[in-house]
Protein backbone atom coordinates (compact mmCIF):
# COMPACT_ATOMS: atom_id res chain seq x y z
CA UNK A 1 0.00 0.00 0.00
CA UNK A 2 2.53 2.46 -1.16
CA UNK A 3 1.64 5.78 -2.91
CA UNK A 4 4.21 5.49 -5.32
CA UNK A 5 6.80 3.00 -6.46
CA UNK A 6 10.46 3.13 -5.09
CA UNK A 7 14.11 2.69 -6.66
CA UNK A 8 14.12 -0.29 -4.30
CA UNK A 9 11.03 -1.69 -6.00
CA UNK A 10 13.51 -5.30 -6.90
CA UNK A 11 14.56 -5.11 -3.37
CA UNK A 12 10.96 -5.56 -2.07
CA UNK A 13 10.12 -7.81 -5.06
CA UNK A 14 13.22 -10.84 -4.32
CA UNK A 15 11.78 -10.40 -0.39
CA UNK A 16 8.13 -10.66 -1.22
CA UNK A 17 9.13 -14.14 -3.36
CA UNK A 18 11.30 -15.42 -0.40
CA UNK A 19 8.38 -14.80 1.92
CA UNK A 20 5.58 -16.30 0.12
CA UNK A 21 8.05 -19.60 1.68
CA UNK A 22 6.96 -18.32 4.93
CA UNK A 23 3.45 -17.31 4.93
CA UNK A 24 1.89 -16.10 8.14
CA UNK A 25 1.07 -20.07 9.54
CA UNK A 26 4.67 -20.40 9.75
CA UNK A 27 5.21 -17.14 11.70
CA UNK A 28 1.91 -18.37 13.80
CA UNK A 29 3.60 -21.73 14.30
CA UNK A 30 6.76 -20.23 15.70
CA UNK A 31 5.34 -17.71 17.72
CA UNK A 32 3.38 -20.32 19.49
CA UNK A 33 6.30 -22.47 20.22
CA UNK A 34 8.36 -19.18 21.77
CA UNK A 35 10.76 -20.86 19.08
CA UNK A 36 13.64 -18.98 16.79
CA UNK A 37 12.64 -18.76 13.15
CA UNK A 38 15.55 -21.01 11.87
CA UNK A 39 14.51 -21.70 8.71
CA UNK A 40 13.54 -18.32 7.46
CA UNK A 41 16.64 -16.88 9.09
CA UNK A 42 18.77 -19.37 6.86
CA UNK A 43 16.78 -18.77 3.64
CA UNK A 44 17.98 -14.75 4.17
CA UNK A 45 21.09 -15.96 4.85
CA UNK A 46 21.18 -17.96 1.93
CA UNK A 47 19.72 -15.36 -0.27
CA UNK A 48 22.29 -12.83 0.77
CA UNK A 49 20.25 -10.52 2.15
CA UNK A 50 21.70 -10.13 5.63
CA UNK A 51 24.93 -9.37 3.76
CA UNK A 52 23.86 -6.50 2.27
CA UNK A 53 25.96 -3.86 3.79
CA UNK A 54 29.03 -5.52 3.55
CA UNK A 55 31.57 -4.49 0.49
CA UNK A 56 31.65 -6.39 -2.59
CA UNK A 57 35.42 -7.07 -1.18
CA UNK A 58 34.47 -8.95 1.29
CA UNK A 59 31.80 -11.06 -0.59
CA UNK A 60 28.52 -8.83 0.01
CA UNK A 61 26.55 -6.64 -2.18
CA UNK A 62 27.77 -3.64 -0.70
CA UNK A 63 24.24 -1.57 -0.21
CA UNK A 64 24.00 0.99 2.35
CA UNK A 65 22.12 1.58 5.15
CA UNK A 66 18.69 2.82 3.16
CA UNK A 67 18.76 -0.67 1.32
CA UNK A 68 19.10 -2.82 4.52
CA UNK A 69 16.15 -0.51 6.12
CA UNK A 70 14.06 -1.70 3.10
CA UNK A 71 15.12 -5.24 3.57
CA UNK A 72 13.52 -4.87 7.07
CA UNK A 73 10.58 -2.91 5.77
CA UNK A 74 9.37 -5.91 3.69
CA UNK A 75 10.21 -8.48 6.50
CA UNK A 76 7.59 -6.96 8.51
CA UNK A 77 5.45 -5.86 5.60
CA UNK A 78 4.88 -9.40 4.63
CA UNK A 79 4.13 -10.38 8.20
CA UNK A 80 7.08 -11.86 9.83
CA UNK A 81 9.18 -9.73 12.25
CA UNK A 82 12.70 -8.57 11.58
CA UNK A 83 13.51 -8.50 15.04
CA UNK A 84 14.84 -12.42 14.48
CA UNK A 85 18.02 -10.85 12.13
CA UNK A 86 18.26 -7.15 12.33
CA UNK A 87 21.29 -7.12 14.43
CA UNK A 88 23.21 -7.99 11.74
CA UNK A 89 22.44 -4.83 10.08
CA UNK A 90 23.98 -2.43 12.67
CA UNK A 91 26.31 -5.13 14.15
CA UNK A 92 28.06 -5.33 11.12
CA UNK A 93 27.57 -0.98 10.55
CA UNK A 94 29.81 -0.56 13.48
CA UNK A 95 32.49 -3.24 12.72
CA UNK A 96 32.66 -1.74 8.86
CA UNK A 97 32.72 1.85 10.80
CA UNK A 98 35.16 1.16 13.50
CA UNK A 99 37.17 -2.14 12.64
CA UNK A 100 40.51 -2.67 11.57
CA UNK A 101 41.55 -4.01 8.22
CA UNK A 102 42.48 -7.29 10.07
CA UNK A 103 39.65 -7.39 12.03
CA UNK A 104 37.02 -7.05 8.61
CA UNK A 105 39.26 -9.29 6.97
CA UNK A 106 38.91 -12.06 9.64
CA UNK A 107 35.56 -11.45 9.83
CA UNK A 108 33.23 -10.16 7.18
CA UNK A 109 34.24 -12.82 4.25
CA UNK A 110 32.60 -15.16 7.41
CA UNK A 111 29.75 -13.55 8.00
CA UNK A 112 29.16 -12.87 4.24
CA UNK A 113 29.11 -16.45 3.80
CA UNK A 114 26.87 -17.00 6.15
CA UNK A 115 29.52 -19.18 8.13
CA UNK A 116 29.04 -16.42 10.82
CA UNK A 117 26.19 -14.55 12.81
CA UNK A 118 26.75 -10.98 14.65
CA UNK A 119 23.26 -10.45 15.91
CA UNK A 120 23.77 -9.25 19.52
CA UNK A 121 24.71 -5.80 21.00
CA UNK A 122 25.57 -5.78 24.83
CA UNK A 123 24.77 -2.62 26.11
CA UNK A 124 22.03 -2.38 28.54
CA UNK A 125 22.70 -2.82 32.16
CA UNK A 126 19.76 -3.22 35.41
CA UNK A 127 21.23 -0.41 37.16
CA UNK A 128 22.25 1.62 34.08
CA UNK A 129 19.43 1.46 31.67
CA UNK A 130 19.57 4.28 29.10
CA UNK A 131 22.44 6.20 31.10
CA UNK A 132 25.15 4.25 29.00
CA UNK A 133 27.87 6.29 30.88
CA UNK A 134 27.38 4.63 34.09
CA UNK A 135 27.80 1.42 32.95
CA UNK A 136 29.33 -1.09 36.00
CA UNK A 137 30.64 -3.61 33.39
CA UNK A 138 34.79 -3.21 33.42
CA UNK A 139 37.15 -4.95 30.83
CA UNK A 140 40.49 -4.83 32.66
CA UNK A 141 44.09 -5.74 30.24
CA UNK A 142 46.13 -8.16 31.95
CA UNK A 143 48.64 -10.36 30.13
CA UNK A 144 47.53 -9.78 26.94
CA UNK A 145 43.75 -10.26 27.17
CA UNK A 146 41.04 -8.24 28.55
CA UNK A 147 39.22 -9.67 31.55
CA UNK A 148 35.73 -8.60 31.58
CA UNK A 149 33.22 -8.78 34.68
CA UNK A 150 29.50 -7.36 35.09
CA UNK A 151 26.19 -7.39 33.84
CA UNK A 152 23.89 -6.92 30.81
CA UNK A 153 20.48 -7.25 30.98
CA UNK A 154 17.95 -6.96 27.56
CA UNK A 155 20.75 -8.99 25.09
CA UNK A 156 18.83 -10.33 22.65
CA UNK A 157 19.43 -12.94 20.07
CA UNK A 158 22.51 -14.32 22.39
CA UNK A 159 21.34 -17.74 21.77
CA UNK A 160 21.58 -17.61 17.97
CA UNK A 161 24.82 -15.44 17.53
CA UNK A 162 27.96 -16.50 17.05
CA UNK A 163 29.69 -12.91 17.89
CA UNK A 164 28.93 -10.29 20.13
CA UNK A 165 29.69 -6.81 20.23
CA UNK A 166 29.98 -5.70 24.07
CA UNK A 167 30.39 -2.15 25.49
CA UNK A 168 32.44 -2.00 28.64
CA UNK A 169 34.13 0.79 31.04
CA UNK A 170 38.44 0.02 30.34
CA UNK A 171 38.88 3.45 33.09
CA UNK A 172 36.84 4.14 35.39
CA UNK A 173 34.42 7.03 35.63
CA UNK A 174 36.12 8.90 38.49
CA UNK A 175 39.31 8.89 36.12
CA UNK A 176 37.82 10.70 33.02
CA UNK A 177 37.42 14.13 31.97
CA UNK A 178 34.34 13.75 30.41
CA UNK A 179 31.56 11.30 31.40
CA UNK A 180 31.26 9.71 27.67
CA UNK A 181 34.68 8.75 27.56
CA UNK A 182 36.94 5.53 28.90
CA UNK A 183 34.41 3.11 27.48
CA UNK A 184 35.47 1.18 25.13
CA UNK A 185 33.90 -2.21 22.43
CA UNK A 186 35.11 -5.52 21.87
CA UNK A 187 34.48 -8.68 19.61
CA UNK A 188 33.18 -11.37 21.95
CA UNK A 189 33.12 -14.99 20.54
CA UNK A 190 30.05 -16.39 22.05
CA UNK A 191 31.06 -19.71 21.18
CA UNK A 192 34.40 -19.49 23.25
CA UNK A 193 32.58 -17.12 25.93
CA UNK A 194 29.16 -19.00 27.07
CA UNK A 195 30.99 -21.27 29.60
CA UNK A 196 33.90 -19.99 29.93
CA UNK A 197 32.88 -16.63 31.93
CA UNK A 198 29.97 -15.97 30.39
CA UNK A 199 26.75 -16.51 31.56
CA UNK A 200 23.47 -16.41 29.87
CA UNK A 201 19.86 -16.61 31.01
CA UNK A 202 16.87 -16.34 29.10
CA UNK A 203 13.92 -13.52 30.05
CA UNK A 204 10.91 -14.85 29.22
CA UNK A 205 8.47 -11.63 27.74
CA UNK A 206 5.40 -10.59 26.05
CA UNK A 207 6.88 -10.72 22.74
CA UNK A 208 8.66 -14.05 21.29
CA UNK A 209 11.72 -12.42 21.38
CA UNK A 210 14.66 -14.15 22.18
CA UNK A 211 16.72 -11.72 24.95
CA UNK A 212 18.84 -12.61 27.65
CA UNK A 213 20.65 -11.42 31.02
CA UNK A 214 24.23 -11.97 30.88
CA UNK A 215 26.56 -12.41 33.69
CA UNK A 216 30.38 -12.17 33.24
CA UNK A 217 33.05 -13.75 35.51
CA UNK A 218 36.25 -13.02 34.35
CA UNK A 219 35.70 -13.99 30.79
CA UNK A 220 38.69 -13.54 28.73
CA UNK A 221 38.76 -11.12 25.85
CA UNK A 222 42.10 -11.86 23.06
CA UNK A 223 43.39 -8.48 23.00
CA UNK A 224 42.96 -7.97 19.63
CA UNK A 225 39.15 -8.10 20.16
CA UNK A 226 39.36 -4.04 21.25
CA UNK A 227 37.55 -2.83 18.35
CA UNK A 228 38.82 0.87 17.32
CA UNK A 229 40.94 3.26 19.79
CA UNK A 230 40.54 1.98 23.59
CA UNK A 231 38.16 4.79 25.06
CA UNK A 232 36.19 5.46 22.51
CA UNK A 233 34.10 3.16 22.65
CA UNK A 234 30.65 5.33 23.45
CA UNK A 235 31.10 7.40 20.03
CA UNK A 236 31.36 3.64 17.70
CA UNK A 237 28.37 2.56 19.63
CA UNK A 238 26.33 5.67 19.13
CA UNK A 239 26.75 5.14 15.32
CA UNK A 240 25.27 1.68 15.62
CA UNK A 241 22.36 2.99 17.48
CA UNK A 242 21.65 5.69 14.86
CA UNK A 243 21.39 2.95 12.45
CA UNK A 244 19.64 0.53 14.81
CA UNK A 245 16.88 3.32 15.12
CA UNK A 246 16.90 3.75 11.68
CA UNK A 247 16.22 0.10 10.90
CA UNK A 248 13.25 -0.02 13.76
CA UNK A 249 11.32 2.77 12.23
CA UNK A 250 11.70 1.07 8.80
CA UNK A 251 10.10 -2.52 10.30
CA UNK A 252 7.74 -0.34 12.25
CA UNK A 253 6.56 1.10 8.72
CA UNK A 254 6.54 -2.38 7.44
CA UNK A 255 4.17 -3.01 10.30
CA UNK A 256 1.71 -0.15 10.16
CA UNK A 257 1.32 -0.97 6.63
CA UNK A 258 0.36 -4.74 7.08
CA UNK A 259 -2.12 -3.31 9.57
CA UNK A 260 -3.76 -0.79 7.56
CA UNK A 261 -3.82 -3.73 4.30
CA UNK A 262 -5.38 -6.48 6.55
CA UNK A 263 -8.25 -3.39 8.23
CA UNK A 264 -8.95 -2.05 4.42
CA UNK A 265 -9.16 -5.95 3.40
CA UNK A 266 -11.45 -6.71 6.24
CA UNK A 267 -13.46 -3.57 6.46
CA UNK A 268 -14.35 -4.34 2.40
CA UNK A 269 -15.28 -8.04 3.21
CA UNK A 270 -17.25 -7.55 6.35
CA UNK A 271 -20.84 -6.92 5.85
CA UNK A 272 -22.93 -5.87 8.92
CA UNK A 273 -26.16 -4.50 8.60
CA UNK A 274 -26.32 -5.08 4.85
CA UNK A 275 -23.36 -3.27 4.27
CA UNK A 276 -19.33 -3.53 4.34
CA UNK A 277 -18.06 -1.64 7.43
CA UNK A 278 -15.75 0.09 5.42
CA UNK A 279 -18.44 2.15 4.15
CA UNK A 280 -19.02 3.51 7.40
CA UNK A 281 -17.07 6.35 8.20
CA UNK A 282 -16.26 5.66 11.76
CA UNK A 283 -14.40 2.69 10.44
CA UNK A 284 -12.87 4.64 6.99
CA UNK A 285 -11.60 7.28 8.94
CA UNK A 286 -9.38 5.98 11.51
CA UNK A 287 -7.87 3.76 9.08
CA UNK A 288 -7.01 6.37 6.40
CA UNK A 289 -5.71 8.41 9.44
CA UNK A 290 -2.69 5.94 10.45
CA UNK A 291 -2.10 5.83 6.56
CA UNK A 292 -1.23 9.41 6.95
CA UNK A 293 0.80 9.10 9.62
CA UNK A 294 2.55 5.98 8.06
CA UNK A 295 3.25 7.98 4.93
CA UNK A 296 4.91 10.85 6.82
CA UNK A 297 6.82 8.63 9.07
CA UNK A 298 8.73 7.03 6.04
CA UNK A 299 9.75 9.73 4.73
CA UNK A 300 11.51 10.78 8.00
CA UNK A 301 12.56 7.28 8.15
CA UNK A 302 14.36 7.75 4.61
CA UNK A 303 15.80 11.01 5.90
CA UNK A 304 17.95 9.11 8.19
CA UNK A 305 18.88 6.27 6.54
CA UNK A 306 20.54 8.75 3.64
CA UNK A 307 21.53 10.84 6.39
CA UNK A 308 23.54 7.97 7.81
CA UNK A 309 24.70 6.48 4.25
CA UNK A 310 26.47 9.85 2.90
CA UNK A 311 27.93 9.56 6.37
CA UNK A 312 26.13 12.89 7.67
CA UNK A 313 25.19 13.70 10.84
CA UNK A 314 21.80 11.74 11.95
CA UNK A 315 21.32 11.74 15.49
CA UNK A 316 18.29 13.92 15.20
CA UNK A 317 16.31 12.50 12.72
CA UNK A 318 17.45 9.00 13.31
CA UNK A 319 15.21 9.52 16.99
CA UNK A 320 12.58 11.27 14.97
CA UNK A 321 12.00 8.76 12.57
CA UNK A 322 11.99 5.84 14.95
CA UNK A 323 9.35 8.47 17.37
CA UNK A 324 7.19 8.87 14.10
CA UNK A 325 7.43 5.27 12.73
CA UNK A 326 6.83 3.11 16.63
CA UNK A 327 4.00 5.75 17.33
CA UNK A 328 2.16 5.16 13.86
CA UNK A 329 2.80 0.93 13.85
CA UNK A 330 1.05 1.15 16.89
CA UNK A 331 -1.83 3.55 16.52
CA UNK A 332 -2.14 1.34 13.48
CA UNK A 333 -2.41 -1.50 15.24
CA UNK A 334 -4.93 0.13 17.31
CA UNK A 335 -7.32 0.57 14.48
CA UNK A 336 -6.65 -2.52 12.58
CA UNK A 337 -8.04 -4.37 16.12
CA UNK A 338 -10.58 -2.18 15.89
CA UNK A 339 -11.68 -2.72 12.46
CA UNK A 340 -11.51 -6.50 13.46
CA UNK A 341 -13.38 -6.40 16.50
CA UNK A 342 -13.54 -9.63 18.24
CA UNK A 343 -12.11 -11.35 15.58
CA UNK A 344 -8.74 -9.59 16.44
CA UNK A 345 -8.43 -11.32 18.96
CA UNK A 346 -8.18 -14.89 17.11
CA UNK A 347 -5.14 -16.36 17.01
CA UNK A 348 -5.38 -16.88 13.19
CA UNK A 349 -6.14 -14.01 11.79
CA UNK A 350 -2.38 -13.09 13.00
CA UNK A 351 -3.38 -9.19 14.55
CA UNK A 352 -2.64 -10.08 18.03
CA UNK A 353 0.99 -11.79 17.37
CA UNK A 354 1.93 -7.78 15.36
CA UNK A 355 -0.04 -6.01 17.72
CA UNK A 356 2.42 -7.28 20.79
CA UNK A 357 5.15 -7.63 17.99
CA UNK A 358 4.98 -4.05 17.20
CA UNK A 359 3.97 -2.57 21.08
CA UNK A 360 7.47 -3.60 21.94
CA UNK A 361 8.93 -0.44 19.76
CA UNK A 362 6.81 2.16 22.16
CA UNK A 363 10.09 1.15 24.73
CA UNK A 364 12.70 -0.71 22.90
CA UNK A 365 15.46 -0.07 21.67
CA UNK A 366 14.92 3.64 23.07
CA UNK A 367 12.10 4.65 25.37
CA UNK A 368 9.64 7.99 23.60
CA UNK A 369 10.86 10.06 26.53
CA UNK A 370 14.40 9.57 25.88
CA UNK A 371 14.04 10.67 22.21
CA UNK A 372 11.72 13.93 23.17
CA UNK A 373 14.93 14.45 25.89
CA UNK A 374 17.26 13.91 23.24
CA UNK A 375 15.49 16.71 20.58
CA UNK A 376 14.78 19.30 23.29
CA UNK A 377 18.20 19.44 24.04
CA UNK A 378 20.03 19.10 21.19
CA UNK A 379 18.13 20.19 18.47
CA UNK A 380 15.92 22.42 20.26
CA UNK A 381 18.38 23.72 22.81
CA UNK A 382 16.75 23.91 25.82
CA UNK A 383 18.53 22.76 29.20
CA UNK A 384 19.94 18.66 29.63
CA UNK A 385 17.06 17.83 31.75
CA UNK A 386 19.23 14.84 33.97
Amino acid sequence: MHIEQDEFEEIRDGIRQLCKQFPDEYFREIDAKEAYPETFVDALIEAGWLAAMIPEEYGGTGLGLTAASVIMEEINRCGGNAGAVHGQMYNMGTLLRSGSAAQKEKYLPEIAAGKLRIQSMAVTEPTTGTDTTKIKTTAVKKDGRWVVNGQKVWISRVQHSDLMILLARTTPLSEVRKKSEGMSIFMVDLRDAIGNGLDVRPIPNLVNHETNELFFDNLEIPEENLIGEEGKGFKYILEGLNAERTLIAAECIGDGYWFIDRACRYANDRVVFDRPIGKNQGVQFPIAESFIEIEAANLMRFDAARRFDARQACGAQANMAKYLAAKASWEAANVCLQTYGGFGFAKEYDIERKFRETRLYQVAPISTNLIFSYVAEHVLGLPRSF
